[in-house]
């Protein structure tokens, strides 16, 4: 079988795509991916790429063909807009030409925002006779509306009537969490749809690694909270603020949050406004070192704003959080505290709430280590009987091979 992933983002950019299409091509598929300039998410391209040009090369088993865009930059609305158009442009006038001579059994977006990136995949679909699932990972228009990047309501609308006409002209819809179904169906008039959540790769569940991995204070003594991914909007990072706020009498327990993201620097200066010592943020480090630096933390924490949207969204942490066997804080709503209270993985408080979101810290802090480890075990116990990564990656393969059949047999 022969595919192709049309995503805005790979490696060496930290997507979950990445681990899942060297896992399709371990498994004897043929794997193209037509990408951007990885440039996600300092905004400049990275070392080694230029914006500008095509670049095409192999990586772990895959050949990937990467269009010109323009970088997203380190601030504005507007510049990360002409980022999402730039790699609709660059696919739609330069995808059918640099994948000329190939003919694809499937192709397959991997649908983070923007989901607007399925077009030039639809156009290579309809210019190839191949079907196209897209993997939907965000709900549009409802995150734009939540984040604030868009606050028009005819704006809005426009934008809920294209991202409609794209799911009507996929083949096959599938959603990360249960709770998206509703809200897709709703503009997929009739678009079969499938449930297929994220998982991570086996190095998050393994108990060793020859990874070095960089020396964070934070982590070596007390009881160390630890929040990985992107500090942005979505992720509500002011109720992490609040709650170290409330906790800082409690001089064993230290949130540390490593990454970066737009609410990085207003999360520094409450830091030192606030004089908040039980609050570190060390920076970005490589992906591979992120499974050697949970097993430091006492607990992972998982965020997410307070928004009807959220509320269906499972961040992928929380995957990452139950396969590396750490209990989880999690101030979520909806399915995302729903998954992590029915693994019995970790303690739950409402999104946006830091008094809760405190209370829940200092209740896991006086645990015996005995019961800690017991939500840690679950956790990953339920990662393994419902996000296995093998196990997913061979259910994707039967599902692109029973859509790419179904085509056939209706042509």
């Amino acid at each position: 079988m022969r595919i192709l992933i049309v995503s805005q983002y790979f490696w060496p950019e930290t997507f979950r795509i990445n681990d899942l299409a060297k896992s399709l091509a371990l498994n004897g598929i043929t794997v193209d991916v037509m990408t951007g300039k990885p440039n996600y998410p300092e905004g400049y391209v990275y070392d080694g790429f230029r914006a500008s040009g095509i670049q095409i090369a192999g990586w772990s088993g895959l050949t990937v063909y990467r269009i010109p865009i323009l970088p997203r930059g380190a601030k504005g609305a507007i510049r990360l807009a002409l980022n999402y158009l730039s790699f609709i442009i660059s696919g739609l006038i330069l995808g059918p030409w640099l994948l000329r001579k190939k003919q694809y059994d499937a192709i397959f977006v991997y649908g983070v925002s923007p989901i607007l990136q399925a077009i030039p995949a639809l156009f290579l679909g309809r210019i190839k006779s191949a079907p196209v699932i897209i993997w939907v990972q965000d709900l549009w228009p409802e995150s734009l509306a939540a984040t604030g990047y868009i606050r028009s309501p005819k704006l809005l609308a426009q934008v809920r009537l294209l991202v409609s006409f794209i799911y009507r002209r996929a083949d096959l819809l599938l959603v990360q969490s249960r709770a998206f179904i509703p809200f897709v169906s709703n503009m997929a008039n009739g678009t079969k749809i499938i449930y297929y959540p994220n998982s991570v790769d086996d190095s998050f569940s393994s108990l060793s690694s020859e990874v070095a991995l960089p020396h964070i204070a934070a982590l070596e003594e007390g009881f160390p909270v630890l929040f990985a991914g992107n500090i942005g909007s979505g992720q509500a990072v002011e109720v992490i603020v609040g709650a170290a706020l409330l906790l800082k009498d409690h001089p064993q327990i230290r949130f540390v949050v490593v990454g970066s993201g737009s609410r990085r620097e207003w999360m520094e200066q409450q830091v030192e406004a606030l004089q908040l010592k039980n609050l570190h943020l060390p920076g970005r480090f490589p992906v591979e070192t992120m499974p050697g630096l949970m097993r430091k933390a006492g607990a992972l924490l998982v965020s997410l704003a307070d928004e009807p949207i959220f509320a269906a969204t499972v961040p992928n942490k929380v995957q990452a959080y139950m396969a590396s066997g750490m209990p989880i804080l999690a101030s979520l709503n909806g399915e995302g505290a729903r998954l992590v209270t029915e693994a019995q993985a970790g303690l739950v408080a409402p999104s946006g709430d830091a008094a809760l979101l405190a209370e829940a810290t200092l209740k896991m802090f006086n645990m015996t280590p005995v019961e800690r480890d017991r939500l840690g075990n679950n956790g990953r116990t339920f990662f393994k009987l419902h996000f296995d990564h093998d196990m997913l990656t061979e259910r994707l393969i039967d599902i692109l091979g029973q859509t790419f059949e179904a085509r056939r047999a209706s042509s």
